[in-house]
């Protein structure tokens, strides 16, 4: 059995096509949509950017840290190139920078010195470990506001909906489910945008928690050696 072509020329598409959807939705939904859009797109470039940048980090911080405490020389490990890349050399460098400063003059105050050293590097982890959260804030921003932002798209494509069944004065299925289907779409682009956010949001924010653990235990330490130092000058 054959079918005509003329039939098969206006028969509806049985498959939702996002494009048209996108194409045929009103101005302001389409504004909606294409914001999201660029939010997801910049949430993805986040994921990539971080995962690459937080994996150099600890591979740097494990490799210093190794050579740290196996070399007799440690201030010949902090060169400027180690104290801007490798954020373990820059904690060990707070340390022994006030250590020099604690015990340059004749009398010497070890407890003082111990205090200042143990907060100069405690600053430093402290520093470090905001500035891999602060690139976070974008997921987290994502993850909250998407979902809404996609609502507000639904809701104004639900309401066009309704006023071309006033305009058409007619309430059939056909008049509206264009609009609405639109109008959902926007929220399906806001939760595509928000799940992954929070889903990373959630996993980096643990690995920044643990990886300033690791760098705390690493200033403690060093603490501890520099006040046996102390101990012996």
């Amino acid at each position: 059995m054959t079918i005509p072509l003329e039939i098969l020329a206006v028969a509806p598409s049985t498959r939702l096509d996002p494009l048209e959807l996108f194409l045929d939705a009103d101005i302001v939904v389409q504004a909606v949509m294409a914001g999201l859009i660029l939010a997801s797109i910049w949430v993805w470039t986040i994921i990539v950017a971080f995962s690459m940048r937080i994996g150099k980090l600890e591979r740097r911080s494990s490799d210093y840290q190794a050579d740290f405490w196996e070399t007799r020389d440690r201030e010949a490990t902090l060169t400027k190139q180690q104290r801007r890349d490798v954020p373990a050399a820059r904690i060990a460098a707070a340390g022994l920078d006030e250590w020099k400063k604690s015990t340059s003059g004749t009398a010497i105050d070890r407890s003082a010195a111990r205090d200042r050293i143990g907060a100069a590097m405690e600053s430093q982890v402290a520093e470090e470990a905001d500035e891999l959260a602060s690139r976070l804030t974008f997921l987290a921003t994502t993850g909250a506001v998407a979902p809404f932002v996609g609502l507000f798209g639904t809701v104004w494509g639900i309401m066009n909906s309704f006023f071309q069944i006033g305009a058409q004065e007619s309430s059939s299925l056909a008049v509206v489910a264009p609009g609405i289907s639109e109008a959902l779409f926007a929220t399906a682009i806001g939760l595509f945008a928000a799940i992954p956010a929070v889903i990373a949001y959630n996993r980096f924010s643990n690995r920044v928690n643990r990886y300033e653990a690791r760098l705390q235990r690493f200033a403690d330490k060093v603490h501890a050696g520099l006040s046996r130092e102390l101990d012996r000058s």
